[in-house]
């Protein structure tokens, strides 16, 4: 195989390169169906930029992937990133309207697309002009990479090259948040490396080749998202491996069993829906024997863990780290902290030179002051297409400028930041303002609490009032006044519930986070 030299930049195609020619040998890809070496997911990943490059993709052109986790979500990832094209995430669960919007927004010229899904694609295909190629994955998929070249004779990357991710949407229709790629991975995928510096690319295959640890870090989630991506990401900039979850369902033996096949170092959950019944399995009675002798860490984003589920990982992993991340679509990895054994009623991240709280004047709040999270250095560029929201979002200060998604959050006497909530679901009740996941993280610590959701709903004296959704566990039956007593004893009587129905299940998205509009129907049907 031929590879062409050409300055390198710190951009995701260059960054895969250099890291698979010092390393070709090691794992690179562990899913449960392939396992690949740097060598030959390299290969695979050349092929298929070399058949986009065929079909008349050009640099900076968008290409949706539309496929539930799979290799070759990996493969396209990187592929677009080896010819300056950018991979677009295709939420798989969305429908026609959806589809059509996201499609068309993006200025998508072709996807890769899992066959289940080519019935949708079709059906809003005739509204979208623009789009001129669908590959389909299988035999077709196979026999392009077949065909094409395995050299890489690819056009000069630079770090301006462009990533976008498109959000989840939770407040209007999604939105693509553009990175530059040096940002991105600095941003996003250099945790793995404690976020030292990177002065030049080859600096991560050096130390790649020299290290004697290898990461392996697993993702459940979908690649759909940013938290997959990003998982991913850092895996590769550290010179690892990552061990990507592709069973159509979740099932919590499937993902230890991977966690063991694969010799996970660290895998990744999505809030208590996701990490509840991976810690209730391995206590289950017979208690079911993997292999977890590599793990050292369960990490956690997306969505909070209760203390509840803590308290089952503890009892279950007494040897493995909770590492809890925050980070979104627009800050990328914001903040850490490592579960030390107490109780928290809401996230807590050390601050940073690069994060902090705002007023909305732009000045740092003061201890207990709340405000916004805010985020500087490498960060977004903006919104694809909405220079509105992007300035809405992006704001400069005395010359800095800060991302300021939306989170409420508030600076703690030790320096540390407590993150309240998104202000689209904060709570006005009677002029106070509730933030729902410190009122669930609260509700959640009661024994008979399987799951919670808190929303706010009219009350013609506050004007909003707090209400909760509940899920017991099995067996259980507390009345809603116990419930209420008991969250007063975690927060002020103003946060409390005011109205608790116990419902069969707690409807959550895909990615394991309180589905807001669906708790707020149901809350209103109940009240009628």
């Amino acid at each position: 195989m031929a590879h062409k030299t050409y300055p390198r930049s710190i951009q995701l195609g260059d960054l895969f390169e250099v890291i698979a020619d010092e390393i070709p040998n090691e794992p690179a890809l562990i899913t449960n169906d392939v396992k690949f070496t740097y060598a030959e997911l390299d290969e695979r990943i050349t092929r298929l930029a070399n058949h986009l490059l065929s079909i008349g993709i050009k640099r900076g052109e968008h290409i949706g992937v539309h496929a539930q986790n799979t290799h070759e979500w990996v493969e396209a990832f990187y592929a677009c990133a080896k010819i300056s094209a950018v991979a677009i995430n295709v939420n798989y669960r969305y429908v026609a309207a959806e589809l059509r919007y996201l499609y068309d927004n993006a200025d998508c010229v072709a996807v890769i697309a899992d066959a289940e899904y080519l019935g949708a694609i079709n059906d809003v295909r005739d509204a979208l002009p623009n789009l001129r190629n669908v590959i389909v994955l299988g035999d077709d998929y196979e026999a392009a990479l077949a065909a094409a070249s395995p050299d890489r004779d690819f056009p000069g990357r630079t770090a301006d090259d462009v990533y976008v991710l498109y959000t989840g949407g939770t407040t209007g229709m999604p939105k693509g948040v553009m990175w530059r790629h040096e940002d991105v991975i600095l941003g996003a995928m250099n945790s793995a490396r404690a976020n030292r510096p990177i002065e030049r690319i080859e600096q991560l295959g050096e130390e790649a080749a020299a290290s004697g640890f290898r990461a392996r870090l697993m993702s459940i989630g979908p690649m759909m998202h940013g938290g997959g991506q990003w998982i991913m990401g850092n895996a590769i900039t550290a010179g690892g491996c990552f061990v990507l979850y592709t069973k159509k369902r979740f099932d919590a033996h499937d993902v230890w069993q991977l966690v063991a096949d694969g010799v996970v170092t660290s895998v990744s959950t999505i809030g208590d829906a996701m990490a509840r019944p991976l810690a209730e399995h391995l206590v289950a009675e017979p208690r079911p024997t993997y292999d977890l002798s590599m793990l050292f860490a369960i990490g956690n984003g997306g969505a909070p863990l209760s203390t509840g589920v803590r308290e089952q990982i503890r009892a279950a992993l007494p040897n493995v780290a909770i590492l809890d991340s925050f980070g979104a679509s627009e800050t990328g990895a914001a903040g850490a902290r490592t579960d030390d054994g107490s109780a928290m009623s809401s996230p807590k991240f050390a601050m940073s030179d690069d994060t902090t709280v705002l007023s909305e004047e732009g000045r740092q709040c003061a201890v207990g002051e709340v405000g916004k999270l805010a985020r500087s250095g490498n960060i977004p560029l903006g919104y694809f297409k909405d220079p509105v929201k992007t300035a809405e979002t992006f704001r400069t200060f005395d010359g800095k400028r800060w991302v300021i998604p939306g989170d409420f959050a508030q600076i703690e006497d030790d320096g540390q930041i407590t993150l309240l909530g998104r202000g689209s679901v904060c709570i006005n009740s009677g002029g106070e303002k509730i933030y729902p996941e410190e009122v669930e993280a609260a509700l959640k610590q009661h024994p008979a609490v399987f799951d919670a959701v808190v929303i706010g709903t009219p009350n013609a004296r506050w004007g909003e009032q707090v209400t909760a959704l509940v899920q017991l566990r099995e067996g259980t039956s507390p009345s809603m006044e116990e419930i209420v007593t008991f969250s007063r004893t975690l927060v002020a009587d103003y946060k409390s519930p005011k109205a608790v129905f116990f419902v069969p299940v707690v409807e959550r998205t895909p990615v394991g986070k309180a589905d807001y509009q669906w708790a707020k129907a149901e809350a209103l049907r109940l009240i009628g």
